[in-house]
């Protein structure tokens, strides 16, 4: 059975990104449906996978990182508006019996991610 997850990684910090709000949508042309909330929890992790079973499809989604408000509660220094606020990452789902992990790795002023396993 396919499913989502993440994980975000505090780079500049060297821990997890903890209480990171995550949103994903589906993308069907210019239509964007949202599908869920999550939190990640100490580990930097979501408790469960995001999307699974009937839930996730072949298909266009995004997940939108809420990166500013967790800089704004680590403290980071940063001027209104911020470099990175809300990150939002597309990507697609060619096979939904598969696993698709999809990292953040953040710091103030860059990020990076990678399809993970």
């Amino acid at each position: 059975m396919g499913r989502l997850t993440t994980h975000i990684l505090d780079t500049a910090l060297g821990r997890p990104g903890h209480g990171i709000r995550v949103e994903v949508f589906r993308l069907e042309g210019e239509r964007r449906t949202r599908l869920a909330e999550v939190m990640t929890n100490d580990d930097g992790r979501c408790d469960a996978p995001i999307l699974e079973g009937d839930d996730f499809t072949v298909g266009e989604y995004e997940l939108l990182f809420h990166a500013g408000e967790y800089l704004q509660r680590q403290g980071v220094p940063g001027r209104d508006p911020r470099f990175l606020d809300r990150i939002p990452l597309r990507f697609g789902v060619a096979d939904a019996d598969e696993h698709y992990h999809v990292p953040l790795l953040l710091s103030p002023y860059s990020y990076s991610t990678y399809r993970g396993s």
